[in-house]
């Protein structure tokens, strides 16, 4: 683990539980993509950083997700590096407390305020900004989470942030987060006509050739919502579809989980409703979900 990975003549990979991209912009200086999930994945960047003799010239936050920004403050404040993201991405970085409370959809209790879902504050520049390398691509990859985004690198590297997982992932959990399932199959379809030297998913290998995993993706995407309308046979309420979502993928539900499996249940919902599978009636002061 934090294994320092040589995906091109510039760029590497650092392997940990959501891969953080390195980029040589020379001999001493390098830009991250994103920078782990805490304080202790930030110290294990740096001294991977320092054995190498680079100086960290700022962070590329693709999203705002707590593994994905975690490392952000203890780098910055050891480093003085900038830390570049954007749109609402900009401000969860900025206030953290904003991921939790999103996916619970009030004030978060205690359960919820911790590493997993909370990182610390970290200051940010917009990647509008004229110091943002102007060599390096910004591609847009909405649909895990608001306005994620992906990189691409000058020797043709590309980092895709958490618009695939793995097949292992997605056998184990089933239900991968996704905030707008609309935008996160049109996604899919745009990186699966993408061409790179290699691709670096934060949460699969890297790969000159994603196609099949993107597959996967879309049909486990196409499987949960099958899942949900069959549950939706007769009216039902949204506790009853989540617990038959766990319960049918044999998951366990905790905190943690009840509020990443059911914003992501949410999610289809909404994106069903939206395109006629599912009616929406309120009976008796509660909101039933059917096939249409």
């Amino acid at each position: 683990m934090y294994e320092l990975v040589q995906a091109s003549e510039k760029c590497y990979y650092i392997n940990c539980p959501a891969k953080i991209g390195v980029y040589a912009a020379d001999s001493e200086n390098v830009y991250l993509v994103d920078s782990g999930n805490d304080k202790d994945a930030g110290r294990k960047v740096r001294q991977i950083l320092d054995k190498n003799g680079w100086r960290l010239t700022a962070i590329l936050n693709t999203h705002s997700n707590a593994d994905h920004i975690g490392g952000n403050k203890y780098l910055q404040e050891q480093t003085g590096c900038k830390i570049y993201s954007g749109g609402i991405e900009a401000a969860f970085t900025k206030h953290p407390v904003l991921e939790p409370s999103f996916l619970y959809g009030g004030y978060p209790c205690k359960d919820l305020r911790h590493k997993f879902l909370m990182a610390q504050e970290s200051g940010v520049t917009d990647f509008s900004d004229e110091s943002f390398p102007e060599e390096i691509e910004i591609i847009p990859l909405p649909g895990h989470f608001f306005d994620m985004v992906g990189f691409r690198m000058p020797d043709g590297v590309v980092f895709l942030a958490d618009c695939v997982s793995s097949r292992e992932t997605l056998d184990k959990y089933a239900v991968s987060f996704i905030y707008d399932v609309d935008a996160y199959l049109k996604t899919l379809d745009r990186v699966e006509k993408m061409e790179a030297a290699i691709f670096v998913p934060a949460h699969a290998k890297a790969s000159a050739d994603v196609r099949e995993l993107i597959r996967c993706n879309r049909d486990k995407v196409h499987e949960v919502a099958e899942r949900i309308l069959s549950i939706c046979r007769e009216p039902v309420c949204f506790e009853r579809i989540l617990q038959e979502v766990f319960t049918g993928y044999g998951l366990t539900m905790n905190f943690e989980q009840y509020v990443l499996v059911g914003s992501t249940v949410r999610s289809y919902l909404s994106w069903m409703k939206d395109t006629g599978k599912l009616s929406a009636e309120f009976c008796d002061n509660m909101l039933l979900w059917k096939r249409v």
